[in-house]
């Protein structure tokens, strides 16, 4: 399926074959790899891609993203396990995944748009898509488009973005009901890619965060947003892509994101 599976599976590679299960969070506040319960209504550009692969009618949660427009979500390429729009639903103003809380938008998908340098090797990069909805979202004090940043955009070396998602709480541990999220510190490109860290799977159109053994995306966050106060204002710098397949936040190799700074041109030209 895709050569780097062994080394970089912790994040989002989720096989066509076997969707993961919703598991009810345990007794606690679930920690999502160094994080917490994200306070509601705070993400409001954040979604839950979800998926019926077996055609049954029930729609797991399989990866995030980010509403870019009114109607059009950004996620990452891995996501897209299958083609067919109608295996797919958007859910916005998501917040705890167990029950409906009168404040969700459900959106099925009309236009799947892949990044056209995306080879389905992470390393290579590119891992980036849009997915088009059949109607447009509407504010209703829990859904907003997020703001991106402008085109080339670089952040500094340490500086603290969050990320958001409902995916595993550790390596090996269950999907919480609630969205989680977590301070995340940048690890500049030269840093990231040095032989101690990436090294050479790194390139320049992606964005590392992490690598302290502490917090980290893990199965489940693919897709979802870096959200970085940028200029003034929370800006989505990086789509979730990869980690380590042996520990989500293991030291030294951080979550991996796509750069969106670095897909501007491309994300404007196909959301029409």
């Amino acid at each position: 399926m895709m050569r780097l599976a062994v080394l970089l599976t912790c994040i989002g590679l989720i096989s066509a074959t076997a969707l993961p299960e919703q598991v009810v969070e345990n007794e606690g506040s679930g920690k999502v790899v160094g994080g917490s319960n994200a306070r509601p209504n705070t993400w409001q550009w954040q979604v839950s891609l979800q998926m019926d692969n077996w055609g049954t009618g029930y729609f797991a949660h399989i990866c995030g993203g980010s509403l870019v427009s009114a109607n059009y979500v950004m996620t990452a390429a891995h996501c897209i396990l299958d083609l067919d729009v109608r295996k797919y639903k958007v859910v916005l103003g998501e917040y705890d995944l167990s029950k409906p809380e009168g404040r969700e938008q459900v959106y099925g998908v009309t236009r799947i748009v892949v990044h056209p340098g995306w080879t389905e090797d992470l390393a290579n990069g590119n891992d980036i898509a849009l997915m088009k909805l059949d109607s447009l979202a509407y504010s209703n004090g829990y859904v907003s488009i997020a703001e991106l940043p402008y085109s080339g955009q670089i952040l500094p070396n340490g500086f603290t973005c969050y990320i958001t998602g409902w995916g595993l709480l550790a390596t090996g541990g269950y999907m919480p009901d609630l969205l989680q999220e977590a301070p995340i510190g940048v690890v500049d490109y030269s840093v990231c890619s040095t032989y101690e860290w990436w090294g050479s799977v790194v390139k320049k159109s992606m964005v590392c965060a992490g690598g302290d053994g502490l917090t980290a995306g893990c199965q489940g966050d693919s897709g979802g947003p870096l959200n970085c106060l940028t200029d003034g204002s929370w800006k989505v710098h990086g789509v979730v892509s990869f980690g380590a397949a042996i520990n989500c936040n293991l030291y030294t190799k951080p979550t991996v994101f796509t750069r969106v700074s670095a897909f501007i041109d491309w994300l404007y030209s196909e959301m029409v």
